[in-house]
């Protein structure tokens, strides 16, 4: 295939952190394109939507008469697509944008339903209609702005944009994102030793529900299994408090507690580690478990969220993916897991070289990306 050719594009970030940055680190450092960026820090997330569009007008416009061309804008989710072209007062409103969907507005599990602001996910529905290409990380993204903005339409008081909602499938695609591949594995890895190595990776906040974390330790401590666990992740100032009794409760179990502050550590526990554990109920994509897959773990996850779409993409492969419904259910596959142990690591060599995660990696990724965006704005 034509390898496409060398395009002029801006990078417009409004929350430039946790997978937002990720993926455009990625991209860029696997890109045939000119990259330029204009990004805003990662917090305050409802100042950045509502703020974001007239700070990067602004900026667009000052280096337009500056005599800066690009080819394309490419921003996400966090930005109001459509405030952000009204406000350009150069030609450089013609620039096409395209928007990337990491999350959406309408689908996070708010600790308190009743004050979530559908402002946010309108603007969500007016960034997409004003955009000139969109992409999804995942259907599960997709189908779940879509669903939650009709129910929301149902409430609204007259006018609901219902075909413009309709609309969405058909002017958006779904472009998964590439994932930072582990170093290559030693030729003579070893897998980890001891007992069942359990590991946890996730912001610790309440939507990656950490209290059910600790509901499968406690049933698994009561089954008598014997096992490590490593709880990593993000952390923040502010946590849940299932992380205190966590690290209370399995202290003599704990074999790496809190964020670590590099790639070579993270995947240091990884590789560590036997199988990696999600109990999140929110979820729109996976990168830490596509990380932990590409470590060669096996990963038990809730058959809910964007999970099933992870394993069937990886379906008929050495990748190991098992989703399960309780409690109940994931406790049972790991002591199943448990009980095939020195089997598991034996093949952990193999499934480090699983070609469907390899190709999952962005240096295959980032190509890609770069012939979608060229088809996207031709």
């Amino acid at each position: 295939m034509a390898e496409p050719e060398s395009l002029k594009l801006l990078s417009i970030q409004p929350f430039y952190g946790g997978s937002h940055q990720a993926f455009m680190e990625g991209w860029i450092q696997h890109s045939i394109h000119h990259w330029q960026e204009l990004r805003l820090p990662p917090r305050h997330w409802k100042w950045r939507m509502r703020h974001g569009a007239v700070y990067f007008a602004d900026q667009v416009d000052r280096q337009w008469q500056k005599g800066t061309r690009w080819d394309s804008f490419f921003t996400t989710d966090m930005l109001n697509v459509a405030e952000f072209k009204g406000m350009l007062k150069t030609s450089a409103k013609r620039v096409p944008i395209g928007v990337y969907f990491h999350e959406n507005q309408i689908a996070y599990p708010n600790q308190h339903p009743d004050e979530r602001d559908l402002h946010f996910a309108f603007t969500n529905l007016t960034s997409i209609l004003a955009a000139d290409y969109v992409w999804f990380n995942s259907e599960f993204n997709r189908a779940s702005l879509i669903s939650g903005l009709r129910q929301a339409a149902s409430k609204w008081p007259d006018y609901a944009p219902n075909q413009e909602i309709g609309s969405i499938t058909a002017r958006s695609q779904i472009e998964a994102p590439g994932i930072h591949l582990p170093p290559p594995p030693n030729p003579n890895f070893a897998a980890t030793s001891g007992p069942l190595h359990l590991v946890w990776a996730a912001r610790w906040e309440h939507d990656k529900n950490p209290a059910g974390f600790l509901q499968i330790l406690q049933e698994l401590r009561r089954s008598g299994l014997d096992f490590k666990v490593s709880v990593i992740g993000q952390t923040f100032r502010h946590q849940p408090p299932a992380f205190e009794q966590i690290k209370l409760e399995f202290r003599d179990q704990i074999q790496h507690w809190g964020y670590q502050t590099d790639r070579e550590s993270f995947w240091k526990v990884l590789f560590d580690a036997d199988i990696f554990i999600s109990t999140a109920i929110h979820e729109f994509y996976g990168l830490a478990v596509m990380e932990g897959l590409a470590a060669g773990l096996i990963a038990i996850l809730p058959n809910r969220l964007a999970y099933p779409e992870i394993g069937s993409r990886l379906d008929r492969t050495q990748a190991e993916v098992q989703l399960y419904n309780s409690t109940d259910e994931c406790v049972n596959q790991i002591r199943s897991r448990a009980d095939q142990l020195t089997a598991i690591r034996a093949q952990r060599a193999s499934r480090l070289t699983v070609s469907s995660i390899i190709e999952t990696g962005w240096p295959q990724r980032g190509p890609q990306m770069d012939r979608a965006l060229q088809k996207a704005i031709t």
